[in-house]
């Protein structure tokens, strides 16, 4: 990644980027449809005005999907994308075969709404799981959200799609080149049930640059791999995960190649690292950095395996650098999968290195965990060279809160 593309990271903070209209050729509105209990909004509209629709999208990995994800798949197959829509409140999971009808129904009715065809609009859902979704409102306030749909309605649109979610989250990236410059924009949900593959969420990205379906594909897949897919809160993969990506053509430019993709993979990790913060009930954001791997598929192996230690996350809750249950979960990873000596793993927690060639070195109360939100953890197998990072965050008396009551 080149510094001028660093530089030009917009956005990072919650609710700071315009996302997903930064770039040029697209609207976005965000509604309340009366989905919700609350009134908040709970209706998203993004349309792509061209002069292309190309789109590209990568689903969740789980064998139950909800019926927008089943839809969606074939949406995106011919690499055509004119609007998505996107509801919470509901995730139309497990509703039976009237759920499905109902999202046809939702893409005929944004379809007649843009004068477009139904068979080029993503619907994305998400909520609760055998809830069938209030479909005469939804229908209504896909009207309401395309009369209101705005060049400078982003913001508006990650809102809506908001469920446990405290803030929007929206990032961009905007590039100058000599032959113009062009963006790539983008807007996500998601606070807790965050799991690899991808992690639960919605996430829609816009570009004005002038790319074709393959290398949409290409770029979006190679960067949810290195981020969304690297975002495990606690371990439980969604049934709605849906990340697309469209592209509008607007700006003019044909791209450099590597520089696309580096800059969809730096929006896609602003808004991986939002999510993490915002997850139910957290009080730390917790990066395990696995180094001195044999593989990068053996570095994310060890990451998630502390990632998704309980004893971890709840030692990190009470700012305890308790690094003996950070080795008790490296050793879960079969040799198999991560080679590595036990007797030469060394762990460093926020700068201070706590474990050496397997034991204990500095002292743990030197390790501060209670000054910062983020926690550092950085493992080294020397077993190779390759390295991951995967985010987590800690386990607290809210997260269980939050989730003890969800439905009720």
């Amino acid at each position: 990644m080149t510094d001028h593309l660093a530089d030009a990271l917009v956005g990072t903070s919650p609710g700071t980027s315009p996302g997903v209209t930064a770039p040029a050729g697209f609207r976005a509105s965000g509604v309340v449809a009366g989905l919700k209990p609350s009134g908040r909004p709970d209706l998203a509209l993004v349309v792509n005005d061209g002069p292309a629709q190309v789109g590209a999208g990568v689903f969740t990995t789980n064998r139950v999907v909800g019926h927008p994800v089943v839809w969606s798949r074939q949406v995106v197959s011919d690499g055509v994308v004119s609007a998505v829509v996107l509801n919470s409140g509901s995730a139309n999971v497990c509703t039976g075969p009237e759920g499905f009808v109902h999202v046809h129904e939702t893409a005929e009715k944004v379809g007649d709404a843009l004068g477009i065809s139904s068979g080029d609009v993503v619907v994305a859902s998400t909520g609760v799981i055998g809830q069938p979704v209030p479909i005469d409102a939804l229908l209504a306030g896909v009207d309401t959200a395309a009369a209101a749909l705005s060049t400078d309605g982003g913001l508006a649109a990650a809102t809506a799609i908001m469920t446990t979610d405290t803030v929007a989250k929206t990032a961009h990236v905007s590039v100058e080149t000599p032959d113009g410059t062009w963006t790539v924009g983008g807007m996500a949900k998601g606070a807790g049930m965050l799991a690899p593959a991808l992690a639960t969420m919605l996430v829609v990205l816009t570009t004005d640059a002038q790319v074709d379906a393959g290398g949409l594909r290409t770029a979006l897949q190679g960067a949810t791999r290195t981020t969304f897919d690297r975002v495990d809160s606690d371990g439980c993969m969604s049934t709605s995960d849906t990340v697309v990506l469209l592209a509008s053509g607007a700006s003019g430019v044909l791209p450099d190649y590597v520089q696309f993709a580096d800059a969809v993979r730096q929006v896609c990790a602003s808004l991986a690292r939002q999510l993490v913060a915002d997850a139910e009930g957290a009080s730390h954001d917790l990066a395990v950095h696995v180094v001195g791997a044999s593989s990068e598929a053996a570095a994310v192996a060890v990451g998630r395996a502390v990632t998704r230690s309980n004893l971890v996350k709840t030692a990190v809750f009470g700012n305890d650098p308790n690094w003996g249950r950070v080795l008790a979960q490296i050793g879960t990873v079969p040799e198999s999968v991560a080679p590595f000596d036990p007797d030469q793993v060394d762990v460093t927690v926020n700068g201070v290195q706590v474990c050496r060639a397997g034991g204990a070195w500095a002292d743990r109360a030197s390790v501060d965990l209670a000054s910062n939100r983020e926690v550092h953890i950085e493992i080294d197998l020397h077993a190779g060279t390759a390295d991951a990072t995967v985010w987590t965050n800690d386990l607290t008396h809210g997260y269980v809160h939050e989730n003890s009551a969800y439905t009720t």
